[in-house]
């Protein structure tokens, strides 16, 4: 891949000190397929009209949207069998984990407003607390603005327990195609907010290759990683990000 020029934003503390960013919590739903195959239709409708409603809230700072398709199912690594219904995964980067109140709110009067479709079928629903943050050097932003970086996929993780600190994410970034990591640990809230149970973590590699390829060089590190004592593999699988107006692109 093409360098670009200068020197990585990490290691500019003139770069650094003009903001860190202010997301501190993820609010992260997954769910199964349409169950009447209609999941372009429901990502036409979530992307045009319900997730950018969202953005009139200060607290949610950024959005993601990612699909799994049935070349992203077929890299998938190991996973509990909870988690292997998921396809469709939708995450909120809010400032903070009072921002779910009004969001609540604003889907509510959505609702009311005859602006929503019944929801695709859940498997869980989590709020998340953000842990660590790092960006690989190559691709020059730093780690805090990864959430706006225009990626190819995600490979998304999730785990009970945790692996030894300060740096448990650097086999993910040693990776070809991992361009940036974001962990979370989930927080004990009510369930009428979320499912996950206190203390699972959810990571995030940004990828900048190809998800379906990039899967396939990180299957026998997070194989190796999961053989680690500290943490149990619960679900690890590569995911396309919505394409705008290309609705049936990538689905299940």
């Amino acid at each position: 891949m093409t360098q670009l020029p200068g020197t990585p934003s990490d290691e500019v503390p003139g770069v650094l000190g003009a903001g860190r960013g202010d997301i501190g919590t993820l609010f992260v739903s997954m769910a199964r397929r349409h169950p009447e195959g209609k999941d372009a239709e429901y990502l036409r409708w979530h992307t045009l009209d319900h997730r950018p409603e969202q953005h009139r809230l200060a607290a949610v700072r950024a959005s993601l949207r990612l699909v799994s398709t049935p070349a992203c199912r077929a890299a998938r690594a190991a996973a509990d069998a909870h988690f292997d219904p998921i396809d469709h995964v939708m995450t909120y980067f809010f400032t903070h984990q009072s921002g779910l109140v009004p969001f609540n709110e604003l889907s509510t009067a959505l609702g009311g407003a005859g602006r929503k479709l019944p929801l695709l079928p859940p498997v869980q629903r989590g709020v998340y607390s953000v842990s660590h943050k790092m960006a690989s050097p190559r691709v020059k932003i730093g780690a805090d603005v990864l959430p706006w970086w225009p990626i190819r996929g995600v490979y998304l993780l999730l785990e009970s327990g945790t692996l030894p600190q300060p740096d448990s994410t650097a086999d993910l970034m040693g990776v070809e195609g991992v361009a940036g990591v974001w962990s979370a640990a989930s927080q004990g809230v009510d369930a009428s907010l979320a499912s996950a149970p206190a203390g699972q973590t959810i990571i995030y590699c940004f990828l900048d290759d190809d998800p379906v390829a990039t899967a396939k060089r990180l299957q026998p590190v997070v194989t190796a990683r999961w053989q680690r004592p500290g943490a149990a593999g619960l679900f690890a699988a590569p995911f396309h990000p919505v394409v705008p107006h290309e609705w049936d692109r990538y689905v299940p």
